[in-house]
């Protein structure tokens, strides 16, 4: 990779944008059975901090260098520039944490650019085609349509039941399929 740092997420902002209020419409436009890359239930393990592992988190601050190692003596593989991106992180040495984002690109940040604040990037595998996701009233298939998010939408997780998440797009809220979140895993179960 040439130069110092990619911005490689600026597409992902863009894609985080609220369609709006609509009418209540079919659940055509929840699509099951799409799955992200970690969507499979995985065993609990604690990590050095005392801390599960693989577990997500979510970016401070709206630049965040991820380097190919743990330490500032590493160079920088990407920066990251949107506060409150889900990751995973998926290892831990001293203060860095090995993380993951809903591409699947790996790399390493430090502790302090991180938050344990919850949030989810909807259906992040189907960015590009000409879906909407419904918003729903209430955690139920047959539940009135509040609003559409864009596939890539990036919302705060307000709770997760196991099989929905309680979210929030720019003020509105609403419960879409945790199947269609990266940032909460199957089954979880996430209260804030």
């Amino acid at each position: 990779m040439s130069g110092f740092v990619s911005f490689r997420l600026s597409h992902l902002a863009l894609g985080a944008m609220l369609i709006g209020l609509v009418a209540p419409v079919s659940a055509d436009a929840q699509s099951a059975g799409a799955q992200s890359a970690g969507a499979q239930t995985q065993s609990v393990r604690l990590g050095p901090s005392g801390l599960p592992l693989p577990r997500f988190v979510s970016l401070k601050s709206a630049r965040v260098n991820s380097r190919v190692g743990p330490g500032t003596n590493y160079s920088v593989d990407w920066m990251y520039t949107k506060a409150g991106l889900p990751m995973e992180i998926i290892q831990e040495y001293d203060t860095w944490r090995r993380v993951r984002d809903a591409e699947g690109s790996e790399g390493w940040v430090n502790q302090s650019l991180l938050s344990g604040k919850r949030t989810a990037m909807v259906a992040p595998w189907q960015r590009g085609k000409d879906a909407r996701i419904n918003l729903l009233r209430r955690p139920s298939e047959d539940a009135a349509v509040t609003a559409m998010v864009e596939p890539g939408a990036i919302g705060t997780i307000k709770s997760c039941n196991g099989k929905w998440c309680e979210m929030s797009f720019a003020g509105r809220s609403g419960w879409i399929s945790q199947s269609l979140v990266w940032g909460a895993y199957p089954g979880e179960k996430v209260e804030d």
